[in-house]
């Protein structure tokens, strides 16, 4: 079993969900971020949120999956002040649904004014209602801006086994992990982490306060990158207790703490309804029939690693 805990789906299709079911995937992360574009409108920003801790987690459902999202201002639409103004009075409401397990992801782009204006105010949000957090970490200048993300969440007051410093790589794990943080990893293709560098990763770090994800979203990316990186970590030697803790355990352990995610909402899931319908909208078309079963044991050993 493995929990991807870094996912857009809101940009995925149900083959895909479908493909990470059959992988053993049984829970899901989607986090809060840009979809592309910079939003303009308040409105467009609580539609989204709204899609991610609705229909989105529907959806999962429907193959098995259990669903839970962060909500959060990103850093890049942190600098238009009149849209963030407006995100920050509704996201107390968002941050208190079910489901919700974080504030994130969160922190800088490029590392502006505004940025850090608004990570520091979503960091007092989630200490205020006792959420963990997801920090992004810059793609630019990623080294400075990791550091400076978490010197200004222990600024804020937060204890670094409450925060996630994710997308790390070779130049900021010794630092994150040295300082008490969770050091998240996003398995995406050519960019961030590849899964042959991750397993490396962990032959030299082991598994305490790792955490391995997909990243997947409307780009080149693929949603199997935690079940790949288990398959070749299982190839190179790595024992089944480190497996566990980076693609599954770590997760449960620090997200847990929102009281919105639990190892029994999968190991003891209601069953697959496919005519089940989420405001008048199915996932069948065209006639399909639809999938009614109980879920069973999932398997992920057909996986080609690239």
């Amino acid at each position: 079993m493995y929990i991807d805990p870094h996912a857009h789906m809101i940009s995925r299709t149900t083959d895909d969900y479908e493909a990470m079911a059959a992988a053993g995937i049984v829970a899901l992360i989607e986090p809060a971020f840009w979809v592309g574009q910079p939003r303009t409108f308040v409105g467009t920003y609580v539609d989204y949120l709204s899609t991610i801790v609705g229909w989105e987690r529907f959806r999962a459902g429907q193959f098995g999956i259990r669903h839970y999202c962060t909500v959060g201002l990103n850093s890049k639409e942190a600098n238009n002040e009149e849209l963030a103004e407006g995100v920050m009075e509704w996201l107390p409401r968002f941050a208190l649904k079910e489901g919700v397990v974080a504030i994130g992801e969160i922190g800088y782009d490029e590392q502006t004014a505004l940025e850090d204006k608004y990570f520091r105010a979503q960091l007092a949000l989630a200490r205020d209602l006792q959420l963990p957090v997801m920090v992004h970490t810059p793609h630019r200048d990623k080294k400075r801006g990791t550091s400076r993300s978490m010197d200004v969440c222990e600024e804020m007051g937060l204890d670094p086994s409450w925060v996630v410093i994710d997308h790390n790589n070779e130049e900021t794990v010794r630092e994150t992990l040295d300082r008490g943080f969770w050091a998240g990893f996003s398995i995406y293709p050519s960019t961030k982490m590849g899964n042959a560098r991750m397993v490396e990763l962990l032959k030299q770090y082991g598994g305490e306060h790792i955490i391995v994800d997909s990243a997947c979203d409307w780009g080149i990316s693929d949603c199997l990158g935690v079940a790949k990186t288990a398959q070749l970590a299982r190839q190179q030697g790595i024992d089944e207790a480190t497996i566990r803790k980076v693609t599954y355990a770590n997760t449960l352990e620090v997200y847990g703490k929102s009281g919105q995610i639990n190892e029994s909402d999968w190991l003891d899931p209601p069953g697959i309804d496919q005519r089940t319908l989420f405001e008048g909208n199915s996932i069948l078309r065209g006639g399909r029939e639809p999938r009614i079963e109980v879920p069973g044991k999932q398997r992920g050993d057909s996986l080609l690693i690239e």
